[in-house]
C-alpha cells in the first residue's frame, strides 16, 4: 500500500472521528440543556426546535401543561375546602397518630377559647382540656369506631356535642367535631318552662271555674248575694285567662314583626305619670309606696305611648308583686347626651344571681316568681317593645335588696 493512500486514509479516518465526537458532545450538550429544562419545568416553557428529540419535547410539554393543570386544580380545590372549614359554625380538629393537633379551625378555636395558630403542634390534651372530652377521643382511638357525647362547659355556660371519627385507613388519626349545642338546649328549656307555666296559669283559674260554676248550679243562685260574689269570681278568672291569651298573641305579633308603633312625641314624665296613675290603686292594695321622681326638663322622646306604658306597667306590677307590705316603689328618668334613661326600682326580694341572665326569657320565671301567677312573658314582651324602638333593657338586682329595671330611648329629633 502506497504511503500516500496510508496518509489518505488516516486523514479520513480522523476527520470522522472528530466529526463523531463533535456529535457526541453537541448531543451530549443538548441533553443536558433538556435536562436543565425538565428540573426547572415550572419556571420556563419547553423549547420546540430540538431536530433529535422532537418527539420527547413534545410529550414533556404536554406532562408541563397536565401537570399545571392539576396543580391549579388542586389549589382550588384546597381553596374551596379552606374557605368552608373556616366559615363553617362545627369546629374542626385532626388529631395525629402521635395525639397532636394537625388543624383547627376558626370554630373549634372559639369553641374551644383557644388561638388557632397555638393550638397546632399542641397536644389533643392541651387543645381541649376538658377530662370528658379526652375520653370521648381516648375511646374512638382505642376502638376504632365513632364515638359522640353532649358535654356541659360551666365556665362559658355551653353545651358542646363532640364527635371523635378514627380514620378508616388510620385510626389512630381522629377527626374531632365540635358542634355548640347551647341554643337548642335553651330552647328546649323554653319549651319546658311554656308548658310548665302555661299548664299551671290555665290549671288554677280553670279549676276554680269550674267549683264556683258547680257551686252555682247547686243552689247558689237561689241566694242573689252570694251568686253575685260568685259571678264577680268567674268574671276575675276569665279576664285573667283572657290576658293570659293577649299576652301570647302579642308576643307572637312583635316577634313576627306584626306589630306597628304609632310614634309621637312626648314627655318622660307624662309617660312616667299615666303608668303611676294606673298602678296606684294596685300599689295601695298592696300597701306598698308608689313614688315617682322625674324632672319637668327632660327632653322629648318619640315613642308609641301605649306600648311604653305598657312596659311601665309591667315593671310596676312585678314590682309591686314582689315588695312587701310597707315597701316602695320607684319610679324615675335622667337624660344623658343621646338618650332618655327610664328606671323602676323597688325594695323587694331582688333576684337569684342564677336567674337575672334569663329574666327576659320568654316564658321563664325566676324561682321565687312561680309561686305567684302569671305566664312569664311580660319581661319578654317589654324587651321586643323597646328594642323595637331602638333602645335596649336590663336589670340589675341583689337578692334581698331589690331590683332595678332600667331601659334607655333615643330623644326626639324634632
Amino acid at each position: 500500500m502506497s504511503p500516500a493512500l496510508i496518509y489518505t486514509l488516516l486523514a479520513t479516518l480522523l476527520i470522522t472521528t472528530l466529526f463523531l465526537a463533535w456529535r457526541i458532545y453537541t448531543l451530549k450538550k443538548r441533553i443536558h440543556s433538556l435536562t436543565e429544562i425538565i428540573r426547572s419545568i415550572d419556571k420556563e416553557k419547553l423549547p420546540q426546535d430540538l431536530p433529535f428529540l422532537e418527539d420527547l419535547s413534545n410529550a414533556i410539554a404536554a406532562l408541563q401543561k397536565r401537570l399545571h393543570a392539576e396543580i391549579d386544580e388542586a389549589k382550588s380545590e384546597q381553596g374551596k375546602l379552606s374557605s368552608i372549614l373556616e366559615q363553617i359554625p362545627d369546629g374542626i380538629l385532626i388529631a395525629s397518630a402521635e395525639n397532636r393537633v394537625q388543624f383547627a379551625n376558626p370554630a373549634a378555636a372559639n369553641l374551644l377559647a383557644k388561638d388557632a395558630k397555638r393550638m397546632v403542634g399542641s397536644t389533643l390534651s392541651e387543645a381541649l382540656r376538658h377530662h370528658e372530652m379526652i375520653g370521648v377521643w381516648q375511646k374512638a382511638k382505642k376502638s376504632g369506631e365513632t364515638h359522640s357525647e353532649i358535654i356541659e362547659i360551666p365556665r362559658q355556660q355551653r353545651f358542646l356535642q363532640i364527635i371523635a371519627i378514627p380514620d378508616q385507613y388510620t385510626p389512630e388519626e381522629i377527626l374531632l367535631i365540635l358542634q355548640d349545642l347551647t341554643h337548642l338546649r335553651r330552647l328546649e328549656t323554653v319549651r319546658r318552662d311554656f308548658i310548665s307555666n302555661l299548664s299551671h296559669e290555665l290549671r288554677t283559674p280553670l279549676a276554680s271555674l269550674r267549683a264556683l260554676t258547680e257551686t252555682l248550679q247547686d243552689g247558689a243562685l237561689d241566694d242573689p248575694p252570694a251568686a253575685q260574689r260568685f259571678l264577680s269570681r268567674i268574671e276575675t278568672e276569665v279576664d285573667a285567662l283572657t290576658q293570659m291569651a293577649q299576652e301570647l298573641l302579642d308576643l307572637s305579633r312583635i316577634e313576627s314583626g306584626q306589630i306597628e308603633l304609632n310614634l309621637q312625641n312626648t314627655t318622660p314624665q307624662k309617660i312616667l305619670q299615666h303608668a303611676a296613675e294606673r298602678m296606684r290603686m294596685q300599689a295601695k292594695r298592696a300597701d306598698v309606696h308608689l313614688v315617682l321622681d322625674c324632672p319637668n326638663e327632660l327632653p322629648n322622646i318619640q315613642a308609641d305611648v301605649a306600648r311604653i306604658e305598657q312596659v311601665l306597667v309591667n315593671l310596676i306590677h312585678n314590682g309591686i308583686k314582689f315588695t312587701s307590705s310597707g315597701g316602695t316603689v320607684t319610679l324615675s328618668a335622667e337624660a344623658s347626651s343621646r338618650l332618655i334613661r327610664f328606671a323602676v326600682s323597688d325594695s323587694g326580694i331582688g333576684i337569684p344571681t342564677d336567674d337575672l341572665p334569663r329574666i327576659f326569657e320568654r316564658f321563664y320565671k325566676a324561682d321565687p316568681s312561680r309561686r305567684s301567677g302569671g305566664t312569664g312573658l311580660g319581661l319578654s314582651i317589654s324587651k321586643h317593645l323597646i328594642e323595637a324602638h331602638g333602645g335596649k333593657i336590663w336589670a340589675e338586682s341583689r337578692e334581698g335588696k331589690g331590683s332595678t329595671f332600667y331601659f334607655e330611648l333615643p330623644k326626639s329629633n324634632r
